[in-house]
């Protein structure tokens, strides 16, 4: 079936950048272009200006589905990523460009499982050869049968064949919802992990996309961007806040830019927080230092 628009499509790569136009990529992306999307070459390559280049918007993962609105000729597609509302921008979902090699037009079969390894590899037998690295946390797969010696084989976007990954690294996706312990526990696992902006894998990620993916590991899903997410969970008073709950930052008269994820219990205006944060380009946990201080403007809880 070909890629055409007002079609659905499921991403083939592990990971794939959400672009703002074909355009405005750099020679610096060609490494997150091509239908072996390499995202770890990628960003290994950004320097810190390139990291918060606004050519990016944000990342899909393995599996993840669009709709398809506009092909070009010269191998781009327009799509709408629908598991990543963005109701600032578009009721249907998050839009942006993807090279078409990325995408295939299988419709996707239901995903039971979810990768829980912060990252692993797609093999095309049980400790056999790698077929498809880079397969990040979040990602929702299909079993293709039981597991064969501590290997689980699933359905594969692109692939005939089931692929294999080791049967610890995929669980099943949660029925009922998680504990704001659980979500901080898998948010504190990408402490250190470098920032990039629409950054939303294991390689790199911006403050929303930390949430977002968080809570996609449990099946929950949240908005893309920060001041969605705001509109989307529930306001608690400061002071009232609990480790898990979201804090949420402004300048005055301006939508909200920035958001972390509590915890720790405020004692007066001692807080602290889990942030991709954009000024020291990595996520970090810290106490809120004056300046965040001064812009924090809510904390809501999911």
């Amino acid at each position: 079936m070909e890629l055409r628009a007002g079609l659905e499509a499921v991403v083939r790569v592990a990971v794939a950048t959400l672009w703002s136009s074909p355009e405005a990529v750099r020679p610096v992306d060609r490494p997150a272009l091509s239908a072996r999307a390499d995202v770890a070459a990628w960003v290994a390559g950004l320097d810190s200006a390139q990291q918060v280049g606004d050519c990016v918007l944000s990342q899909l993962l393995l599996g993840e589905r669009v709709l398809v609105t506009d092909v070009r000729p010269d191998g781009w597609a327009h799509v709408v990523a629908v598991g990543q509302p963005a109701a600032r921008v578009d009721p249907r979902g998050y839009p942006g460009w993807l090279p078409v090699d990325q995408l295939t037009p299988a419709a996707p079969p239901p995903a039971p499982l979810v990768v829980d390894a912060t990252v692993t590899a797609l093999h095309d037998a049980p400790d056999g050869a790698v077929l498809l690295p880079g397969v990040v946390l979040g990602t929702r797969l299909t079993p293709a049968g039981p597991a064969v010696d501590g290997w689980r084989p699933v359905c594969v976007p692109g692939y005939t064949d089931p692929l294999w990954l080791p049967a610890v690294h995929a669980v099943p996706v949660p029925t009922a919802p998680p504990s704001a312990g659980q979500v901080l526990d898998v948010a504190r696992r990408f402490r250190d992990l470098v920032y990039v902006w629409g950054g939303m894998s294991a390689y790199g990620i911006d403050c929303s996309g930390l949430v977002h993916l968080a809570w996609r590991r449990f099946g929950v899903t949240l908005p893309r961007d920060a001041d969605d997410q705001a509109a989307a969970t529930t306001p608690v008073s400061l002071g009232a806040e609990r480790p898990g709950d979201l804090y949420f930052f402004a300048r005055p008269g301006r939508h909200i830019h920035h958001i972390g994820i509590v915890t720790a219990e405020p004692h007066g205006d001692d807080r602290r927080m889990l942030h991709a944060c954009y000024r020291k380009r990595r996520v970090l946990e810290e106490r809120l230092p004056e300046e965040r201080t001064a812009t924090l403007v809510a904390a809501h809880r999911v």
